[in-house]
């Protein structure tokens, strides 16, 4: 069985002076490069690019609200127009990058308070589409299982991703639990290794966020316990 593991990358320079963000580049299979709407800079995304085409990792654009202040994870009332030219040029700077580094966006993932709300909300959901259906050759698009955005994306022929979070914890509906609610982001290695075994099967693609506590340990354990589990972990796209 195959599985991809994601993190995302290019959010912070501190963690990548720290070494952090590139070490986690040895152990995932796909990197969800933050493309400077929320947080980062194109010369992060510069350096991201670099340093996952030197290691064959994939790169993924991830896109989401123009929210510096709030990391992208309030929500974001535009007009769906609005929404998808804003997304769209940020998939073509990330693209425009990661080119130049020799690679190219393999797949769109949404971040934050976008990811949750297209979840649900079909406006928003059709804005995603339509930037990516925009791009001279559509990408993948990354989501929640029984996400609108991916049965929107499928019907207009876009592939879609389903994913699964190791380190989050999930409602009852198959939903992520809101990080404001307690619990809501898991940080025991042994507990996020065994969710990610669990979702094996279910999904194509396993995330563990960069910026969770312990999150370079917590990426080895999930890769080591998929890989146990007689996965083979492997980009998705």
């Amino acid at each position: 069985m195959r599985i991809d593991l994601n993190a995302d990358l290019g959010e912070s320079w501190q963690r990548w002076r720290s070494g952090e963000d590139v070490e986690l580049l040895d152990v995932v299979t796909s990197a969800n490069v933050c493309c400077g709407a929320y947080a980062g800079d194109a010369e992060l995304m510069r350096v991201t690019c670099e340093a996952a085409v030197e290691r064959g990792v994939a790169i993924g654009a991830q896109v989401g609200y123009p929210d510096r202040a709030g990391f992208g994870r309030a929500p974001w009332n535009v007009p769906a127009d609005e929404l998808a030219a804003e997304l769209l040029g940020q998939v073509l700077l990330l693209d425009e990058i990661a080119r130049a580094a020799g690679g190219r966006v393999a797949y769109v993932k949404p971040h934050g308070a976008l990811y949750n709300t297209i979840v649900h909300d079909e406006v928003h959901a059709r804005a995603v589409v339509a930037a990516i259906r925009r791009l001279v050759a559509p990408v993948p698009l990354l989501g929640l299982p029984g996400a609108v955005s991916l049965d929107l994306a499928a019907a207009r022929g876009i592939p879609v991703v389903h994913e699964g979070f190791a380190d989050r914890a999930y409602t009852s509906d198959g939903r992520l639990v809101a990080r404001s609610e307690a619990g809501a982001v898991l940080d025991d290695p042994q507990a996020v290794a065994a969710q990610a075994v669990r979702l094996l099967g279910e999904v194509a693609s396993i995330c563990v966020h960069s910026d969770s506590p312990g999150a370079l340990q917590l990426a080895r354990a999930v890769r080591s316990a998929l890989e146990g589990a007689g996965a083979e972990v492997a980009s998705a796209p």
